[in-house]
C-alpha cells in the first residue's frame, strides 16, 4: 500500500504534466503534515498504547467511562470544466479526541499532537470538563450497557483504494467524459469532478474494545448545461451519480460514456419540454429522486434528539413527538411500507463495524407494516424510550465527523424495503399509472422545521399516459405533508428496481458536523399528489 507521503510527492510531480492544471491547492492552506498515524490496516501497537494511556489518565482523574479515538482523514478532489482541469485539492488531518464520563456528564478534549504528554493532557482535561458539567447538569445521563469486543478490525468493502489511483488517471477520466458530453449538439458547458475520502480510525474504550477501522467514500459528479440556439433558454442535468461507500471501482463502473450520452441528450431535450400543468397527479418516483424524500421526511424526523427537542439549531426538531404517542401507534404509510435502519450494508456511507462508542453496528426496523416502531439511538438515548420499546441497548448511531469533534447521534443508512411478494419491474410499476408524472434525480427541495410540510423537484420528468412515458415535462415540483404523502404510496417495485442514493454532507449540531449517509429504495407510485408549476 502506498504511504501517504509518497502519494503527496507523486501527486505534486504529475500535476505539472496535466494540460492547464494549476499547482496542487491544499484545502487547509497549510503544508501537508508528516502523518504519524499510518494509513494501513490493523491495530497499530503505538496507537494502542497511546489510547490506553489516555484512558488511564482520564480514569485516574475521576472518569467512570472513557473512549479515545485516533483518526487520519484524507481528502482529495479533482475537478474539470469542458477541456481543462480546473483544480486539484489534497488534504489530510490527524489527531486524538478523548471523551470522559463523570457522574452522569460528558467532557471532551482533542489534540493534533500525538505525543503521550499531549494525549494524556487532553484526557485529564476531558475529565475536568465532565466534572464541571456534572455540577450544573439537572439530571445525570444513563448509559446503556455495551459488550466488550476486545481487539477487532473492520474495513469497508472495496476493490480499488481511491488513494492508490494516480491523480492523472482521475483527471484523464473527467476530460474524456467531458468530451463525450460536449459532442452532443446543444450542450455548451460541462463540469465534472471526483472527490475521494478515506478515514483510518482506531477507537479504544474503557469497557474493553479496541477497534481499528477504515472507511472510504467516493463522490463522482457531473453537471451538463444545454443552451437553446438563440441563447434564450438553458437547462441543466446534474447529480447523475450518487456518492458511495465503495472504492474507486464504483467511479469506473458508473462514470461511463454511455451514461454521459444519455444525460447530455436529456439536457438538450429539456430545452423543448412542455411546462407541466399544475394540479393533482399520480407520481412515479425513481429511487434516484425518492432517496432524498426519505432522508428529509423520514430520516431526520426519526432522530430521537430532534423528537425530544434537544436538537433544533440545525434544521429544526421533529413532528414525530412525543414518543409515547408515536411508537407503535403512528401510521407513517400503508401496510407494505417497511423502513430499515442499518449501518452494515456494503457500500453504505454510514456503514462501519463499530460506532464511536464501541457498539457493534446492526440493522433494525423503524417503520414496520406502515407503523412507526423505533427511533435512532446512542447509548445515552436508550433510557429515554426504553419503557416504550423494551430495548436496553443502543442501535449504534454515535458518530463524530473527525478526531476533534465529540460523538453524538447521527443518522444511519435508512432504506425503504422493496416489494417482498413479487419482483415488480419498472415497466410493471408504470403499468399501474393511467395519468401521471415520472420523476428522476434529485433537485431543489424545501421542508419545514418539524419535517412535516415539504416540496421537492426532480432533475428530469416525463408525463405518463396509460402506463407509458409519452413526453418530457419541465417546471415540475410536488407539495405534501409527510404522513399524507407516505400514505398515498400505492405500489412499490421489487428488488430489481432497488437503488442506493445518499448524501455526502448531512449537517447537524452546533458547532456543526457533517455525516455521510446512504438510502436505498425501489421505484414507487404515489396517488393524487399536488403538483406545482415552478416556472410560473
Amino acid at each position: 500500500m502506498m504511504e501517504r507521503r509518497d502519494f503527496v510527492k507523486q501527486t505534486a510531480a504529475v500535476a505539472g504534466g496535466l494540460a492547464l492544471t494549476p499547482p496542487i491547492v491544499r484545502a487547509s492552506g497549510m503544508p501537508m503534515p508528516r502523518n504519524r498515524i499510518q494509513s494501513s490496516r490493523g491495530i497499530d501497537p503505538v496507537l494502542k498504547e497511546l489510547l490506553l494511556a489516555a484512558i488511564d489518565a482520564a480514569t485516574s482523574a475521576g472518569a467512570q467511562y472513557v473512549d479515545a479515538r485516533a483518526e487520519l482523514l484524507l481528502w482529495q478532489s479533482v475537478s474539470a470544466r469542458e477541456d481543462h482541469i480546473e483544480g486539484i485539492s489534497d488534504s489530510a488531518s490527524e489527531g486524538v479526541g478523548v471523551r470522559a464520563f463523570v457522574d452522569g456528564s460528558w467532557g471532551f478534549a482533542a489534540t493534533p499532537d500525538l505525543t503521550r504528554e499531549a494525549v494524556t493532557g487532553v484526557a485529564r482535561m476531558a475529565a475536568e470538563v465532565a466534572k464541571a458539567n456534572a455540577a450544573v447538569q439537572p439530571s445525570p445521563i444513563r448509559l446503556a450497557p455495551v459488550e466488550a469486543y476486545g481487539e477487532v478490525e473492520w474495513t469497508a468493502p472495496h476493490e480499488i483504494d481511491p488513494f492508490d489511483v494516480p491523480v492523472e488517471d482521475k483527471a484523464a477520466l473527467l476530460l474524456e467524459l467531458n468530451q463525450v458530453a460536449m459532442a452532443q449538439e446543444g450542450v455548451r458547458f460541462v463540469s465534472s469532478g471526483i472527490s475521494c475520502y478515506r478515514t483510518d480510525k482506531t477507537l479504544a474504550t474503557s469497557e474493553g474494545t479496541i477497534a481499528a477501522q477504515r472507511f472510504m467514500r467516493v463522490s463522482p459528479s457531473m453537471t451538463i448545461t444545454a443552451v437553446s440556439p438563440d441563447r434564450s433558454r438553458f437547462q441543466r442535468r446534474g447529480s447523475v451519480v450518487e456518492p458511495s461507500g465503495f472504492g474507486y471501482e464504483y467511479v469506473v463502473a458508473n462514470m461511463v460514456p454511455e451514461s454521459v450520452e444519455r444525460w447530455s441528450a436529456e439536457a438538450v431535450q429539456m430545452l423543448s419540454a412542455d411546462s407541466v400543468e399544475a394540479g393533482s397527479w399520480d407520481l412515479v418516483l425513481h429511487p434516484s429522486h425518492l432517496w432524498l424524500t426519505i432522508h428529509e421526511s423520514i430520516g431526520h424526523p426519526t432522530e430521537l434528539d430532534r423528537a425530544l427537542g434537544y436538537e433544533a439549531n440545525y434544521a429544526g426538531t421533529s413532528f414525530l413527538a412525543p414518543p409515547s404517542e408515536m411508537i407503535g401507534k403512528f401510521r407513517y404509510g400503508p401496510d407494505f411500507m417497511n423502513i430499515e435502519g442499518e449501518k452494515t450494508s456494503a457500500g453504505g456511507m454510514a456503514s462501519i463495524g463499530y460506532d464511536d462508542e464501541g457498539v457493534k453496528t446492526q440493522s433494525w426496523p423503524m417503520i414496520k407494516d406502515g407503523i412507526f416502531v423505533d427511533y435512532q439511538t446512542t447509548r445515552e438515548q436508550v433510557a429515554w424510550i426504553s419503557d416504550l420499546t423494551g430495548r436496553t441497548k443502543s442501535h449504534g448511531c454515535a458518530y463524530a465527523s473527525s478526531w476533534q469533534s465529540i460523538p453524538f447521534q447521527r443518522m444511519p443508512n435508512m432504506n425503504l424495503l422493496p416489494n417482498a411478494a413479487v419482483d415488480l419491474s419498472e415497466e410493471d410499476v408504470l403499468a399501474a399509472v393511467d395519468r401521471g408524472i415520472y420523476m428522476e434525480g434529485r433537485n431543489s427541495y424545501s421542508i419545514d422545521q418539524q419535517r412535516y410540510n415539504f416540496q421537492f423537484s426532480s432533475q428530469v420528468a416525463w408525463e405518463i399516459r396509460r402506463g407509458k412515458k409519452v413526453r418530457m415535462l419541465r417546471d415540475v415540483a410536488y407539495q405534501a405533508r409527510t404522513p399524507d404523502f407516505w400514505n398515498s404510496m400505492a405500489v412499490i417495485g421489487g428488488p430489481s428496481t432497488y437503488y442506493v442514493g445518499g448524501s455526502l454532507n448531512d449537517g447537524k449540531g452546533q458547532p456543526g458536523q457533517s455525516n455521510a449517509v446512504s438510502h436505498g429504495c425501489p421505484i414507487a407510485v404515489f396517488r393524487g399528489v399536488n403538483v406545482l408549476n415552478t416556472g410560473r
